[in-house]
């Protein structure tokens, strides 16, 4: 976006000097300096575990600095709480949505401030009204009285969103906003930041997506190790020049693969039907098969069948119909447990409802369909020093940070930390198919090259691979076929390296002369 004539440079609205940040001896933050100005989109850049959430979570009043100072509108603050934060005019949307899944957008958005009348009761009609009028101001299009378990990921982001701004943020800090999102909810989300900037906002964006700084923000602050590396204007430098400040050396945005000979079929998928939560047709006839020695990626728009083929896949689903074989097995409608010892593995589109056991420590949760097995377990008793050992090699060569976090609960670490946990364990279980989901969801430049180098590995060793990624770079770099989905079918197959984003986004959409396969 470049320079605007909306951001006054004169007088930032927010200020971080020095900021330090100890947890024990461990330093997540070591002197970082940030300046936000008013009608300002400033991304925070640095790779997962950089310490960029924790700066955020200092900024909220979720965590207090063990040195440094804060600046809001010149004037210098001590945020305790997020109270504090809110009071200021800060507030923050997580990357984790905090919403009551059956309570309703307005009924969300209000809770812990709501708007009362006469008789200590609730006034939903002006809180309703409320929430209209800002959900028109900002473009957000958001249903009030929807419920937030019936809505989409992005519509609940919205909502997050409009929470913050009914409780007066002039502030806004979006942790890793679009890690959830399809591609058109974010070009939907870009335009919804520029709306709240064009209102005088100041957003602080903190993101992995190198594409999405250099199209809404204005400035980047780039973070290395928990430390300020630099300030730039985004308009001046170019993504590789982000990728190297970021990482501290060159990095290869695209796979390096190899010609492979396909080997035999691995996962054959006939004739499939299956209903979605509300019994309604998601999975409609589809054929699909990933042989040995390749990567087949599903490319779709959201909503059309992926999430229930890939439950069906893994056993958490049942379908209504069809055949699955697994080298040459019978695979249909079997548990996970029953997939997993056919010889297939998963990283799935939930790290944290379907990936991980949060509570668990990092060593448990990267054995846990071996944790009953020889040598992680003897005469039923776990031997927690083979269970270390591999869960310290696993840490040290995947790069997951802290480094020595074996025994921390899995939910401490970091969202793109937790997803290198799954990566780590899944590639080492060593199966016949691995079905990777939005694999480096919430992953920095460097892990995402990384996992990508895994991926093609696996295929290199013979192993089939099914990737389904709202990603399409990701999708036509890595696969030797793209088939895509529309309405419950695979509609169209076309080799990896004939396909471009334009003609994809047409078969998407359910163009090109689109046909059951």
């Amino acid at each position: 976006m470049g320079e605007s004539e909306r951001i006054d440079w004169n007088q930032p609205t927010v200020e971080m000097r020095n900021i330090v940040k100890m947890f024990g001896s461990f330093k997540a933050n070591d002197g970082i300096n940030l300046k936000v100005h008013k009608g300002e989109i400033h991304a925070i850049l640095g790779e997962n575990g950089a310490g960029k959430s924790t700066l955020m979570n200092v900024l909220y009043g979720l965590l207090q600095p063990t040195s440094g100072q804060i600046f809001v509108n010149g004037k210098q603050v001590h945020i305790d709480s997020p109270n504090k934060a809110i009071e200021l005019g800060i507030g923050m949307v997580h990357q984790h949505f905090m919403l009551v899944q059956p309570f309703t957008v307005t009924e969300n958005i209000i809770l812990g401030s709501e708007p009362m009348k006469s008789l200590n009761r609730v006034d939903m009609k002006a809180a309703r009204a409320k929430v209209v009028e800002i959900s028109e101001r900002y473009g957000l299009n958001v249903n009030p009285a929807a419920k937030v378990e019936d809505i989409s990921v992005g519509m609940q982001q919205r909502a997050e969103i409009l929470k913050v701004l009914f409780r007066g943020a002039e502030i806004l800090i979006l942790d890793e906003p679009t890690s959830s999102l399809t591609p058109q909810e974010i070009l939907e989300l870009v335009e919804i930041m520029q709306n709240l900037t064009r209102e005088g906002k100041s957003i602080i964006l903190i993101t992995h997506k190198l594409r999405e700084i250099k199209e809404a923000a204005d400035c980047c602050t780039i973070i290395r190790q928990g430390r300020y590396i630099d300030t730039v204007r985004v308009a001046d430098v170019t993504e590789h020049d982000l990728a190297s400040m970021m990482v501290g050396r060159n990095v290869e945005f695209h796979a390096d693969k190899k010609e492979m000979p396909r080997g035999e079929v691995s996962l054959r998928v006939e004739e499939l039907h299956a209903k979605d939560y509300r019994g309604v047709d998601a999975v409609r006839g589809l054929n699909l098969t990933v042989s040995r020695g390749e990567i087949v990626g599903i490319a779709g728009i959201d909503g059309n069948g992926q999430t229930e083929l890939v439950e069906v896949l893994t056993g958490l689903r049942k379908a209504t119909s069809g055949r699955i074989t697994m080298n040459g097995q019978d695979a249909f409608n079997k548990t996970p447990r029953e997939l997993f010892d056919m010889g297939i593995s998963s990283i799935p589109a939930d790290r944290q409802k379907h990936g991980l056991i949060l509570d668990y420590p990092v060593e448990d949760n990267l054995v846990l369909q071996n944790i009953g097995n020889q040598p992680y377990s003897r005469r039923g008793t776990l031997q927690r020093k083979e269970i270390r050992k591999h869960a310290s090699e696993l840490v040290e060569k995947f790069d997951i940070r802290p480094r020595g976090c074996e025994n921390e609960k899995a939910g401490a670490l970091s969202g793109g930390n937790q997803q290198k946990v799954i990566i780590a364990r899944e590639v080492t279980n060593d199966r016949d198919l691995l079905i990777a989901v939005n694999p480096t969801r919430g992953l920095d430049v460097g892990a995402i090259e990384y996992v990508h180098r895994y991926l093609v590995e696996q295929r290199n060793k013979g192993k089939a691979v099914l990737l389904v990624s709202f990603e399409l770079d990701e999708i036509m770099s890595l696969s030797d076929r793209i088939d895509v989905i529309f309405e419950g079918k695979i509609v169209h197959s076309i080799e990896g390296g004939k396909a471009d984003e334009k003609t994809l986004g047409l078969m998407m959409a359910g163009g090109g002369g689109a046909g059951g396969k």
